[in-house]
């Protein structure tokens, strides 16, 4: 914390040093005039108005962070002081910063935009007030949009792209959390599952302990010692079964009912259970692989295929003859896989061509379950793929992997690898995938970033352009009021009255003597000068009175050499 407030206070001052640069360098020289000039003129001009402007950027340095329209405010005023269009040498860089740090320090754009229309009107107040030309407002409108709303706009940018990766961020590692809480969550919930599994075949095997203790406790032929002890070992076996019984009672969730399916059912059960349910699902046999028949003689060949009529829980395994049994995990993740892929593929694909293959080759059993695209529209929501993280996690404890993606042909495909043996497969140490980031929510936030940064470009563009169109139209309005047809200027006479000329002549003139032109008469009390040409200032119409009556008219133009000009007579 007090790293960042000397860092913050060290940028501070870097900055005050670097906006009072312009103000020591050109002192109290002003531009193109100010309203309050007249009043200022006393003390601008001198080291006091440099020292004052010097201590309110100090001023408004430090309150920006808190106050950043407050300090532009301050910006503005002072450029005020020394130009009616509020660009100076001394102030204009620190105008585009503090406009540029308003946009990126305000959360809100109302207060801007207010202080932006607030610093318009009253500059069209204080022209019209002080009389002046209707150009000076639009030169203070182009200063305002190209030194103030510009910078304002990159800030404004800056700041929301910063906002929204921010809080594109938070809603990814918010999200990504909930989903590995959710992933977690399935991976229990199989967990528990094998459990029930692992009782189905432990509590068989105690019973059958049990049982044979039970008979032993009978037998007249063992002394009264072994009849003991064989009532106590009869005695643990039931109590371990119910134990056990009660362990996984409490593993097992709420919401998760009693099994429905038999916990010996063979993959060709479930096949067959698929099929008369209405889902076109075809199983491929053993045969169709291309591994040489086994010898007979020989024992078992690892490398034969499975029998999908073998069933988890059974003691056969493959129940194929001259094959090695599969281990319970093994074959209990060989169901899972089958029974989670027709589900899924019944639920996102209807319609579609299902087909289960098991194969057995070297020291793994291989699973796929692929389907084709579906052929109508899935009913209900769509799930958010925990049963696949369920499904991975049951392989991933038998040792096994699991792949799954969209296949080429549109469809989708379920593949697992599983071990034979004890050990598990070189790639089974993985750990699960984590739950996917918001990566699509992060996009979404990028392109509306982008999007405002289009807007900061276009928007002071077309502001800009619609300003030239006006100012294109007041310039081509004040040129044909200020213009004189050359019937006019014949028919005007002179010595006519004052007030008969100027009801023939428009009402706007032009604002003084065009550059370049002969002087004035010495003996004219006042001059008119109106355009002869629509698009230059000279030639133009001159209209000069002396006691009330018209005493010159001449046609003046500019003289490209200095000594050519003469003094009208």
């Amino acid at each position: 914390m007090r790293r960042e407030r000397i860092r913050r206070t060290a940028l501070d001052l870097s900055l005050w040093a670097a906006m009072s640069a312009p103000v020591l360098l050109n002192g109290g020289r002003s531009g193109a005039g100010s309203w309050v000039r007249p009043w200022t003129a006393s003390w601008s001009d001198t080291g006091w108005a440099t020292a004052a402007g010097i201590v309110l950027l100090g001023a408004a340095v430090a309150a920006g962070r808190r106050f950043p329209l407050a300090a532009l405010g301050t910006a503005l005023g002072l450029g005020a002081l020394y130009s009616t269009q509020l660009i100076t040498p001394q102030y204009s860089a620190a105008l585009v910063v503090f406009a540029f740090l308003a946009g990126r320090r305000s959360p809100r754009a109302r207060p801007a935009l207010a202080l932006f229309a607030a610093v318009t009107a009253l500059g069209l107040v204080l022209t019209l007030a002080a009389g002046d030309e209707p150009w000076i407002w639009f030169m203070q409108v182009a200063a305002v949009l190209l030194a103030v709303v510009v910078p304002w706009l990159l800030g404004r940018s800056v700041r929301q792209y910063a906002d929204l990766v921010r809080a594109g961020w938070t809603l990814a590692d918010r999200l990504e959390r909930e989903q590995r809480a959710v992933a977690d969550r399935e991976r229990l919930r199989e967990r528990s599952r094998i459990a029930g599994d692992m009782h189905d075949s432990l509590g068989h095997e105690l019973s059958l302990i049990a049982l044979r203790a039970a008979a032993l406790e009978i037998d007249r032929e063992l002394g009264e010692p072994q009849r003991a002890a064989a009532r106590e070992l009869r005695l643990a076996a039931a109590g371990a079964t119910v134990r056990l019984r009660d362990i996984v009672g409490v593993l097992r969730t709420d919401e998760e009912g009693a099994p429905t399916a038999p916990r010996d059912e063979t993959v060709r059960a479930v096949v067959e259970r698929a099929r008369a349910s209405g889902l076109s699902v075809h199983l491929a046999e053993p045969a169709a692989t291309t591994d040489p028949e086994p010898d007979p003689d020989s024992g078992p060949d690892p490398d034969s295929g499975p029998d999908p009529d073998s069933g988890p829980g059974r003691d056969s395994g493959s129940g194929a003859p001259g094959t090695v049994p599969l281990p319970e995990m093994t074959d209990r993740a060989v169901h899972r896989v089958v029974q989670e892929s027709l589900t899924n593929a019944a639920r996102h694909a209807p319609g579609a061509e299902v087909t289960v293959r098991v194969v057995r080759r070297g020291g793994e059993v291989g699973v796929t379950v692929s389907n084709g695209p579906a052929t109508r529209p899935a009913q209900g929501p769509a799930s958010g793929g925990t049963g696949l993280v369920g499904l991975h996690e049951r392989v991933r404890l038998a040792g096994g992997t699991l792949v799954h993606g969209p296949a080429p042909d549109g469809g989708y495909s379920v593949t697992a690898r599983l071990p034979v043996g004890g050990a598990p497969l070189r790639d089974a140490s993985a750990p699960p995938g984590r739950a996917p980031t918001a990566a699509r929510e992060l996009d979404r936030a990028r392109r509306r970033v982008r999007r405002g940064l289009r807007q900061a470009v276009l928007v002071p563009a077309a502001v800009a352009a619609v300003l030239g169109l006006l100012m294109a139209g007041f310039d081509q309005y004040t040129r044909m009021r200020t213009l004189v047809p050359r019937a006019v200027y014949d028919a005007v006479r002179v010595g006519d009255l004052q007030s008969a000329v100027i009801a023939r002549l428009p009402g706007q003139t032009l604002p003084g003597r065009p550059a370049g032109t002969d002087p004035e008469p010495p003996d004219a009390d006042h001059c008119r000068y109106h355009r002869a040409d629509l698009l230059r200032d000279a030639p133009a119409y001159r209209f000069c009175f002396t006691e009330g009556r018209l005493s010159h008219k001449t046609l003046v133009t500019d003289v490209p050499r200095e000594e050519d000009r003469e003094a009208s007579p």
